[in-house]
């Protein structure tokens, strides 16, 4: 499974809470976040594929590799934003990335007259049962990239497709969140009156 905390767990700690794993690493908790865990191994995984696959000096080299960065990056920057208001529109930005970089390998695989293979092929079933973890204080267990650009496009396209999926359930119960317990703003206010009863 993804390493991950459950987001019930998430939500009882601030946004700079540290953490430690099954390996006694201590870890910012969005280093727990399937969505950044995927999210970093699409990233690697990108750059790989950019170096092999698509000219350096070409202007989608740099846009996947940045559209890649910017999906962990921001969810990184959400997690440690002390505005739940600002963490949901950094995770919004997040999946907009992903949506590029989604695109972008649709784009690779219909350009070069390559398919798209459907989500019963045997390969697209395979890479949808791989998980990833932490294996050591700086690593994941990121899967090796396909020699064949057909299969490696293929591949981080799926990836692209469950990290929307994890995005999109991360905003919805941010939203959840916001709704049931309010933004900084509330929470502030609610200090300050617990503040006055506390010290009249």
């Amino acid at each position: 499974m993804f390493l991950k905390l459950s987001m019930a767990t998430l939500k009882k700690r601030s946004n700079f809470s540290v953490c430690f794993d099954q390996m006694g690493t201590t870890r910012p908790g969005y280093e727990y976040l399937s969505a950044y865990i995927l999210g970093k191994v699409i990233q690697d995984l990108t750059v790989q594929f950019c170096n092999r696959f698509i000219d350096y000096k070409s202007r989608t080299h740099d846009q996947m590799v940045q559209a890649a960065r910017s999906n962990s990056q921001n969810v990184a920057e959400g997690f440690s934003n002390p505005s739940l208001k600002g963490y949901i529109k950094l995770t919004g930005i997040a999946y907009g990335s992903n949506e590029e970089l989604t695109k972008d390998y649709q784009d690779f695989l219909r350009q070069r007259n390559m398919p798209i293979w459907e989500k019963n092929h045997t390969k697209i079933r395979e890479f949808r049962e791989i998980r990833a973890v932490w294996i050591s204080p700086t690593s994941l267990n990121t899967p090796t990239l396909p020699k064949s650009p057909v299969e490696a496009a293929n591949m981080l396209l799926t990836f692209c497709n469950m990290e929307g999926f994890l995005l999109k359930k991360l905003v919805a119960s941010l939203l959840e969140k916001h709704e049931k317990e309010g933004g900084l703003t509330e929470e502030l206010y609610r200090k300050r009156i617990e503040y006055r009863k506390n010290h009249q």
